[in-house]
């Protein structure tokens, strides 16, 4: 039968979908269960780019990094059972991390449903309790429907991620149907009322302090953030994994409340009276397990600014909660005279101590990492982007170097390893002119590390330092303070990184003395192909405030 001139496949029409809302790109496994996807995206190959990835772990990270970045859901393409379940990481991190990102699974043909035929998955029951909205669209002529809800849905309010199950059967359907119009997000904004109440809350208040954090931050909204502090003379620190916030240079930022938490912060957060919450959620990292703020009441005044009404007092009671987003509560408040006045002396001295708190003691061993960030911390162009992986090596990237737009920092807040790398192979590829810095372990680079081929083939250039000190330091670390000298199950093998970076088509070098460190970096920033760096660290440098001789000795 001759197709209908206006006719579309189910594949078409999803392609047309994603097109009409500004995708421009998708990361994927090739599935033989959304060929007909695949297959239309052939026809559009000058307007959209897909990235073939080597595991599907990798391309869902890639989608979540790339929604991170750019603030658009990013695009993840997977098969049905084992490619969807690989992927169920990235999905678990965007919700987690409240990014943008849409999954899209190929799923077994209608008429074999609830049979367990071959890789069958009920993905709505799969991904309900880590996804804002899983679905399945079983008639073609709903795909724009459902399409235009996902972009909403992932990009509305807090930001997260949207599961979409897609039959074969049903991408080859031909239906003559309307496209959506390109979806356009919702955000809560604060109006001058609300300013007015935030400034009654904060006025008198002789210690602030200002937590910026969460998602939603553009370049903008930043400038209005040190506008905000500039003005009112505040002390700003930031969430974790989130320092790119506020420009990190300013005489404003005080640190932030990470993994490697600064000890004289956590004492100045305890003696704040008023504390101004943008956008973070004040989860357990934050508040080092909900102790350094006492829940429910947190005996002071505390604003609590964020996107999601239901987040707002779900630990902790606030003297003032008010739903907006991030950016608009920046621009709100930016150029506002809270009264604020007579503590210029308090934010001095949080200023000064996280100035001395990230400048690296000497330590005796052949590389020292405090003091190769600091040589990485005059190095890095301003626009340069750091991706983290999780980890006690990633405390020193984000103890010692500064952030701030259009720098990025773009980690995982939910601790996923093997993360790092496929972020940075997806934020080269939107700008491979661009430095992008991968910090990973040893144990996180064996999990992804493959996922530099996926740079190499669609011209990425990141950087990766690997460090190899032999052990899974941060399980290391607990593990010692708990059960000190019982080392079980932490040891990894000695890997040769070289051949392995090689094999896959990068440069490589190693590192094994701090002035080793800069000419390594310096040859990468001039390598028109990936590099992976190997830094040979020593375990006993186990994080940057301790060592395992002292953990043992507590």
């Amino acid at each position: 039968m001759q197709q209908q001139q206006n006719s579309r496949s189910g594949g078409q029409v999803l392609v047309d979908q994603l097109l009409i809302h500004g995708a421009d790109c998708a990361f994927c496994v090739p599935g033989e269960s959304y060929l007909e996807v695949l297959d239309a995206l052939h026809d559009v190959r000058d307007r959209f780019t897909l990235y073939n990835a080597r595991h599907e772990a990798g391309a869902a990270n890639m989608a979540e990094a790339y929604g991170k970045l750019t603030g658009r859901p990013g695009i993840c393409m997977v098969t049905r059972g084992p490619g969807a379940c690989h992927a169920a990481i990235g999905v678990h991190v965007a919700y987690q991390d409240s990014t943008p990102m849409i999954l899209l699974v190929g799923q077994v043909g209608r008429g074999t449903v609830d049979r367990e035929s071959f890789q069958e998955i009920d993905y709505r029951q799969m991904f309900g309790p880590v996804a804002k909205w899983a679905a399945q669209i079983d008639d073609a002529r709903r795909i724009p429907e459902y399409m235009a809800r996902a972009f909403r849905v992932a990009t509305s309010g807090r930001p997260g991620p949207v599961v979409l199950a897609l039959p074969e059967d049903m991408l080859t359907e031909l239906v003559e149907v309307a496209d959506a119009p390109p979806y356009v997000p919702t955000a809560p904004a604060m109006d001058a009322a609300q300013v007015a109440r935030i400034a009654q809350a904060l006025r008198g208040a002789k210690r602030p302090l200002v937590l910026a954090g969460g998602s939603g931050w553009t370049d903008e909204g930043a400038e209005a953030l040190l506008r905000f502090a500039t003005d009112n003379d505040l002390p700003i620190a930031t969430s974790f994994r989130r320092q790119d916030a506020i420009d990190n240079d300013s005489d404003h930022y005080v640190g932030d409340f990470g993994t490697g938490v600064a000890p004289s912060l956590v004492r100045r957060l305890a003696e704040a009276d008023v504390l101004l919450v943008i956008g973070a959620r004040l989860g357990e990292i934050t508040t080092r397990n909900y102790v350094s703020l006492n829940v429910p009441d947190t005996g002071k005044v505390l604003v609590h600014i964020h996107v999601d009404a239901d987040e707002i007092g779900r630990v902790y009671s606030p003297t003032l909660g008010i739903a907006a987003d991030s950016t608009a509560a920046a621009f709100a408040l930016a150029g506002t005279d809270l009264g604020l006045s007579g503590h210029g002396d308090w934010r001095q001295t949080l200023r000064e101590e996280y100035l001395a708190d990230t400048q690296a003691p000497a330590h005796d061993h052949p590389l020292d990492m405090g003091q190769a960030m600091l040589a990485l911390r005059d190095a890095l162009p301003a626009d340069a982007i750091i991706t983290l992986d999780a980890g006690n090596h990633t405390g020193w990237p984000q103890r010692f170097l500064r952030y701030g737009r259009p720098g990025r920092q773009i980690g995982s807040t939910c601790g996923a390893m093997g993360y790092s790398v496929p972020a940075a192979v997806a934020v080269s590829l939107q700008d491979p002119a661009r430095q992008v810095l991968a910090f990973v372990g040893d144990g996180g680079f064996m999990m992804s590390g493959a996922e530099i081929a996926t740079a190499v083939q669609h011209g990425g250039r990141p950087i990766v330092l690997v460090f190899n000190n032999g052990t899974y330091g941060t399980i290391r670390m607990h593990q010692e303070r708990e059960h000190p000298g019982r080392v079980s199950g932490t040891d990894i093998v000695t890997t040769d990184f070289g051949a392995l970076a090689r094999g896959l088509g990068a440069e490589f070098a190693r590192v094994t003395q701090t002035a080793e460190f800069l000419p390594a970096i310096k040859a990468a920033f001039a390598s028109a192909r990936p590099t992976v760096i190997e830094l040979m660290t020593d375990p006993e440098q186990i994080s940057t405030r301790t060592t395992i001789a002292k953990l043992r000795g507590q």
